[in-house]
């Protein structure tokens, strides 16, 4: 037999050459930075989206001694949503609108360069609920800002300068941005919000050195748009995974109602290396006038799972089909491992808006658990398990009393029983520590047309506290994901709005809508300690090393959906989407700020803790 050498060596030149790519498009600096738990290189600490750190010099013996290290203002006062990025001896800070930039040197608190980005504000009145911006990305040594009018900025890290921008929205149509870019390996991630202005939503990719568009995967439409393969995109279908089939989505609409249907892409973003695949979820189809949009309205309220080069969906899983009340199922998916039936998973967990928290298998999509996360969520019964579809009680669904109607007590409203305010992950225990909201609402819909660069709504909301319980509008809680139970619960007064922190310490802090930093134990949300700052807590919770000492820090500034009656100075109930209404009492707690809180505890503490 004949050897054809020259075959082998092609073959080895293109093996060589596919190695040599994917050594190419992973980012060690970035993998170094967030591999230290010294930074803060991610707005979730890592790929997996755990908001975990392994610093432990602040713990549960010596939490109670934390006092302010330092401040800094932004100069903006409305909502503060994120948190700032550490590594090295800087801290990079950012703002709401108009999405100001800072570096800070942590040795002196100066500034080493500003970004102060002019944006028109005519973005401001389409901007849904605040003009709110979740934070920026890192990598390849640049730092990324999603503007709020769409513009996706890649600054040097070192020097402020512009590298790239690219566009990926249009204002004059209800398109603007509020979530954080997010990086994975040689790729900027970003989408795009607008789900009350008839947007289609969509995720974007950007190459990270040139800000070339590498592809587009859409939430409703065409397979071609979805990056669906008929045949190989798989969903959860009478107990098991089966091909989504052909369009998918449009079959679930009526005539082009799918151009106007939605599935924005606001949320956060988590990444599996191994599988090489990105997680999120879509929100709303619009209008919120269900009777306006028969069907289920594929693929609004969905956890996508993409393949990161090529953007193909591999599955997909809705959690609300035909949605009724405006529960996004933007938030946030922690990647971990469970344990179920004996046997260990690699999952998926979503804390949706609409009340339930579901574990899937991050590999497949099968869905695992599916159980309420609040006792009092009343809208569906449960999930059925094999269709994987809630159970709609009838008395509380706007689409079966009919437009005009006005529904009362569902449960819970439409900011959900938790909104974008992410989860964060204890290692040790297994369990998630969850800001939740505790509100119910009255919705009565009517018919609205569509005008570009108007809201699309086409429903009346007013919000509550839910009725019959502890008079609180949030619980704090800490949640099984593998058994789907509630393992603690900790009432506050106002919806926990803060993203939450675990730490090795054995500590666990969020912030609260009244301004109180708080730290509670993980195993039964004991409170160890609180700080109240100037103004409401709507950031999410971060921690790092420097010189030695352990920081822990959180943005002080009231705002977002349950703040923007006093952020937008917004006075009737029905304002903000119903929020205004259910949220008035928050003036007597607090006002308008925006400023950095950074805590420390003082000399010689951690070493009397650890003796």
């Amino acid at each position: 037999m004949k050897f054809d050498y020259r075959a082998l060596l092609v073959g080895i030149s293109a093996l060589a050459a596919t190695l040599a790519s994917a050594t190419a498009i992973a980012d060690p600096d970035l993998d170094q930075k967030a591999s230290d738990s010294a930074n803060w290189a991610m707005q979730s600490g890592d790929y997996a989206n755990h908001r975990y750190s392994d610093l432990k010099e602040i713990n549960a013996g010596n939490v109670g001694q934390l006092q302010v290290a330092w401040t800094l203002s932004t100069g903006v006062l409305r909502g503060h949503e994120g948190s700032p990025l550490v590594f090295g001896d800087t801290m990079y800070v950012h703002t709401p609108f108009p999405n100001n930039v800072y570096a800070v040197n942590l040795k002196d608190h100066t500034f080493k360069w500003k970004y102060e980005p002019k944006q028109n504000a005519n973005v401001i009145p389409v901007m849904c609920c605040d003009t709110v911006s979740r934070g920026l990305a890192y990598g390849d040594g640049k730092i990324f800002l999603q503007q709020a009018d769409t513009t996706l900025v890649a600054l040097d890290a070192g020097t402020g300068k512009v590298v790239w921008t690219a566009k990926n929205g249009d204002p004059k149509i209800g398109e603007t941005n509020t979530n954080s870019p997010h990086v994975f390996k040689d790729k900027v991630i970003t989408g795009i919000s607008g789900g009350e202005y008839g947007v289609r939503g969509r995720l974007i990719a950007y190459d990270i050195k040139t800000g070339r568009k590498v592809w587009t995967g859409w939430s409703i439409g065409p397979d071609s748009d979805l990056l669906f393969d008929p045949a190989k995109t798989m969903t959860w279908t009478n107990g098991k995974m089966a091909p989504v089939g052909k369009d998918s989505s449009l079959k679930t609409w009526t005539g082009e109602q799918w151009k106007l249907g939605g599935g924005p892409t606001w949320g956060w973003y988590s990444y599996d290396p191994q599988l090489n695949l990105v997680y999120y979820g879509s929100g709303n189809p619009g209008t919120w006038n269900s009777a306006q949009r028969p069907g289920d309205n594929k693929w609004s309220m969905t956890i996508f799972a993409r393949d990161l080069d090529t953007g193909m969906a591999k599955w997909v899983f809705q959690m609300t089909p035909h949605d009724e009340w405006d529960f996004d199922g933007v938030n946030e998916m922690p990647l971990i491992d469970v344990t179920i039936k004996g046997k260990k998973i690699p999952a998926l967990v979503h804390f949706d808006r609409n009340g339930f928290a579901y574990t899937l298998n991050r590999v497949t999509g099968e869905l695992l658990v599916a159980e309420k996360y609040d006792p009092s969520v009343n809208w569906a019964t449960k999930v059925d398990m094999k269709s994987g579809r809630p159970l709609v009680d009838a008395k509380f669904s706007p689409g079966a009393t009919g437009v005009d109607v006005n529904v009362k007590d569902i449960c819970p409203a439409a900011l959900g029983t938790k909104d974008q305010q992410p989860a964060s992950y204890d290692r040790k225990s297994g369990y998630f520590m969850v800001p939740t909201n505790h509100v119910c609402m009255s919705y009565e819909p009517f018919q609205v047309e569509y005008t570009a660069g108007q809201p699309y709504v086409g429903a009346t909301v007013n919000m509550y506290p839910t009725p019959g319980s502890h008079g609180g509008m949030g619980n704090f809680i800490a949640w099984d994901p593998a058994a789907g139970k509630i393992v603690w619960s900790k009432s506050e007064r106002f919806s926990v709005w803060s993203g939450a922190l675990t730490t090795a310490g054995d500590v666990v802090f969020y912030g609260t809508l009244e301004g109180y930093l708080k730290a509670v134990s993980p195993k039964d949300g004991k409170e160890l300690w609180k700080f109240k700052t100037p103004s409401g807590i709507i950031g999410n919770v971060f921690t790092y090393r420097y010189g030695g000492k352990q920081y822990v820090g959180v943005y002080s500034g009231i705002g977002g959906w349950a703040g923007l009656g006093m952020a937008a100075g917004l006075t009737e109930p029905t304002d903000g989407l119903g929020a205004v209404g259910g949220y008035k009492d928050l003036a007597r707690y607090t006002t308008l700020g925006g400023s950095l809180f950074v805590f420390a505890l003082p000399g010689g503490a951690a070493a009397t803790a650890a003796r």
